[in-house]
């Protein structure tokens, strides 16, 4: 299940910061409409740390009623609370998603240990397929190969979206483990999939989800010429998504093409001009 493109979904707000479920599902359908693999709501692009958890579990249980089955639904349910990380994923589980993306436990840095039965917990109380995420420009701590190798022992954790920016670290997981590994930075998909990752989930796929997924699909295909062709025709886009902190300037780049109104919630806010300038030259050419 967890190959292809999936997208980081952003979350649309209304002017007065209130969750726009009419855009939420507009977004929606332009994703399936343009071939992406599955959806990934409610992460980090989602702004997930700012969505007080009944809005986080009423707009799981509305991506799932709005997909119907049509591509897999994983959302974001990781918190450094594992109770309430446990409380979301059974959310997730109850509104009948595929999967669910938990995020290392951040801030408090917990040891290899202390991560491996956070996830384990989860695992075993929820029975749903878990994907991992690594982080640690978000969470401050990596997860090491070696804590992944032994979490992808519990049947039911089956997936890693890998965001350290370091295919050393790529390389080591599947030397040690067959969990499918996705990437976590679209400026890497391509190369991380060429030493064994399965696919990615994109930020950038928000605003040009058939690229993405025609540049996975094409690899998997085994076309590899046509995989690079899009590699570099992207990726100056792929970089512009993180000339600010994620999700700004994707955010941003909605708003320019009439898809959204580039509302944030603080304490994230809108673009510096002087970016604005840069990711518009780069989203005409």
């Amino acid at each position: 299940m967890f190959s292809g493109s999936y997208v980081a979904l952003v979350t649309p707000f209304k002017e007065n910061g209130a969750v726009d479920e009419k855009k939420f599902e507009e977004l929606i359908e332009f994703q399936i409409k343009n071939g992406t693999s599955g959806l990934v709501p409610c992460g980090c692009t989602g702004e997930a740390a700012t969505l007080r958890h009944e809005e986080q579990k009423a707009l799981i249980k509305l991506a799932v009623e709005i997909v119907d089955k049509r591509i897999p639904v994983v959302p974001g349910t990781g918190s450094n609370n594992t109770d309430e990380a446990l409380e979301l994923t059974r959310c997730a589980k109850k509104s009948g998603a595929d999967g669910a993306l938990l995020i290392t436990p951040y801030y408090n840095k917990p040891t290899p240990e202390g991560q491996y039965r956070h996830y384990a917990k989860i695992a075993e109380e929820t029975k749903l397929p878990l994907m991992l995420y690594n982080v640690p420009s978000r969470t401050g701590i990596s997860m090491l190969p070696e804590t992944i190798a032994r979490l992808s022992k519990i049947k039911n954790i089956v997936a890693i979206k890998e965001a350290s920016g370091s295919l050393d670290q790529i390389s080591r997981i599947l030397s040690l483990c067959d969990i499918t590994v996705l990437s976590g930075d679209d400026s890497l998909t391509l190369p991380m999939m060429a030493v064994g990752a399965k696919g990615v989930v994109s930020v950038v796929a928000n605003i040009i989800p058939k690229e993405v997924n025609e540049m996975v699909k094409a690899y998997l295909d085994g076309d590899m010429a046509k995989a690079v062709d899009i590699h570099y025709k992207i990726l100056d886009l792929t970089k512009a998504m993180f000339i600010e902190t994620n999700p700004i300037p994707v955010k941003t780049a909605l708003k320019f093409m009439g898809k959204l109104n580039g509302v944030l919630r603080l304490p994230l806010c809108e673009m510096a001009k002087g970016n604005e300038e840069k990711l518009k030259s780069v989203l005409k050419e």
